[in-house]
């Protein structure tokens, strides 16, 4: 009976949207029946009931009986109206983007003790893909989730004017510093700054470029392949007749747009570029594979050879396994070509696939947000971008438990080695660009500090003393040179702070703010109440020289930061923040 009372009811419903809409609400002739509240959890009164079977009028209150609602005004947006004659006025349905960006997962680099850990070891990274990443979403209005802030890309996406290289020595410098932690005085932060000898674009060597290009349905938004061609047009402008461009194409299936042609041929180029248009599905590996078939036709033995893949990195068809990607790049760097990517667009960015593709290609990867952002790292920093000056760089750090009693890397969480591949030669690390400069930001306590976050053991081994109780670590760096061959190492001890410690310099100190920033973003464990407002205050009194004005863009992301954050997070005053050390 209870089934056919509601077969019933669903009849009626039917039958009542089926009747013509006049427009006004009415349907059949008969005015619509008033709308009855529903009875709350609280009411004592009869469970509602269905509306004798009568006439369309009855439409209303049976919407009600099932609880089928009405949306109420500015409840959503509607695409496409709902078709039909039923139910007067158009339906709204709450609509947000489907969002399907991929982040790799992230966890944060815990505090080791270095009594019973003192060696630290990873690879090097020159990518700065997730600041400008995070930025476009700042500026989209959200917050970015915790898994693309790589807090190590972001800190690297400035210039900290380390020494330059002398011409005689290895292709880099190395520079460290010891200073206070801003958001715990009690505790150091040691920065060790690399930077790689500059190379002007006038003495690079030539390039034999492969532009790769994503023209899937997918690239089809003004911030996908239009903002992608002009990118690439701009990197076209620098190139003289001793490079060779190739342009390969990829959607459901991969092909050849221009043949390898003279670098100075700006025209050509730049034509076969704007005759690209967006449709169809996504063979990124196809296109992989084309590429490096047009690298190795025109493989410069004595020079540069590179593919530059510009996607969302949103594969659908051929080989869309995550690793056999990562593993089909992997075989075809052992030619001596290397793969750079540049990340486009949103909704459904890759940037998992983006960053590994490139760390599997001995290249970089960047995030293009805007055309300003693809100058700077397609003219600006061209032969950084280009030219490598040493590959598989590799840092360890020996801390001594005498010294140190506590220590944590602040980011390069997925560029972690294993204590015995510093050593191993076969071990792929991180390269270093012409004008390239990488941070890396140790924070650490000492014997005896009243900061230390882990108790001392009980059993502790005899500590070292003599000699070694001078030094607070000890730097180990190993790289290849470009052309091959075996790793080189180079070696330099940190000396223990004596006494009162130096006032840290504008570079550390908005290293510093840059790496808070990024923690902030994730969550800020281990940071205390240290918040937006001290990060502005710290950066913007370590501003410096800024031509480009990025650090001044930094503050601002600062700010909206905190704005779109919880209003129970927030300070007083935004401006209140503590001074840097």
């Amino acid at each position: 009976m209870q089934r056919l009372n509601i077969l019933a009811l669903m009849g009626l419903l039917l039958a009542a949207c089926a009747a013509p809409d006049r427009g006004d609400g009415s349907a059949s002739g008969t005015a619509p029946a008033p709308v009855r509240p529903l009875p709350s959890a609280e009411s004592t009164a009869e469970p509602a009931q269905p509306p004798a079977p009568g006439t369309a009028s009855d439409a209303g209150a049976m919407l009600q009986f099932l609880q089928i609602q009405p949306p109420m005004a500015g409840s959503g947006k509607l695409e496409e109206p709902l078709t039909g004659t039923c139910c007067p006025g158009r339906w709204r349905q709450a609509g947000e983007p489907l969002d399907r960006e991929n982040y790799g997962p992230i966890v944060t680099n815990p505090l080791r003790l270095a009594a019973e850990q003192p060696v630290s070891t990873f690879g090097i990274d020159v990518d700065t893909g997730a600041y400008s990443n995070v930025r476009r979403m700042l500026n989209a209005g959200r917050l970015p989730p915790a898994d693309a802030v790589r807090v190590e890309e972001l800190i690297n996406y400035f210039d900290y004017d380390y020494p330059v290289p002398p011409a005689d020595g290895p292709p880099f410098s190395v520079s460290t510093e010891l200073a206070a932690a801003p958001w715990n005085p009690d505790r150091l932060l040691l920065q060790i700054g690399i930077r790689g000898r500059p190379v002007p674009n006038s003495e690079r060597k030539a390039a034999n470029l492969v532009f790769l290009v994503d023209v899937s349905g997918s690239m089809d938004s003004a911030a996908k392949l239009p903002l992608l061609k002009r990118a690439l047009a701009l990197l076209t402008r620098q190139l003289s007749a001793a490079d060779r461009v190739s342009l390969v194409v990829y959607a459901g299936a991969a092909g050849v747009v221009l043949e390898p042609t003279p670098g100075d041929r700006h025209a050509r180029i730049t034509a076969a570029l704007e005759r690209l248009t967006a449709g169809g599905s996504t063979n990124g590996a196809g296109g992989i594979r084309t590429a490096y078939a047009m690298a190795r036709q025109a493989f410069l033995p004595d020079g540069i050879n590179r593919i530059l893949l510009a996607t969302d990195g949103d594969f659908n068809v051929g080989t869309v396994d995550f690793d056999s990607l990562v593993d089909l790049v992997k075989r075809e760097r052992a030619d001596g070509i290397s793969l750079t990517t540049l990340g486009f667009g949103s909704g459904n960015y890759n940037d998992h696939l983006m960053e590994q593709l490139a760390d599997a290609g001995d290249g970089n990867h960047a995030y293009i947000d805007r055309l300003s952002e693809a100058r700077k790292v397609l003219v600006e920093q061209l032969t950084g971008t280009l030219q490598t000056i040493a590959r598989d760089v590799k840092i360890q750090v020996e801390f001594n438990p005498a010294v140190v009693a506590e220590y944590r890397l602040i980011g390069y969480e997925n560029r972690i080695l294993r204590r015995e591949d510093f050593n191993n030669d076969r071990v792929d690390a991180g390269e270093i660009g012409a004008g390239h400069t990488v941070t890396a930001l140790y924070e650490l306590s000492l014997v005896g500090s009243p900061a230390r976050l882990i108790d001392p053991l009980r059993y502790a081994p005899g500590q070292r003393s003599g000699r070694a109780a001078a030094e607070l670590a000890f730097l180990r760096l190993r790289y290849k040179p470009p052309a091959g061959g075996g790793s080189r190492l180079l070696e330099r001890a940190v000396p223990a702070p004596r006494g009162a410690l130096p006032p840290a310099s504008d570079r550390l100190r908005f290293a510093a703010a840059v790496a808070a920033f990024g923690q902030l973003l994730r969550g800020g464990e281990y940071l205390g109440e240290f918040g937006y407002g001290d990060v502005v205050t710290l950066a913007a009194a370590a501003r410096g020289s800024d031509p480009h004005d990025d650090r001044g863009e930094f503050l601002g992301l600062v700010r909206l930061a905190e704005s779109l954050g919880p209003a129970s997070a927030r300070p007083a005053s935004a401006d209140s923040g503590r001074p840097g050390s």
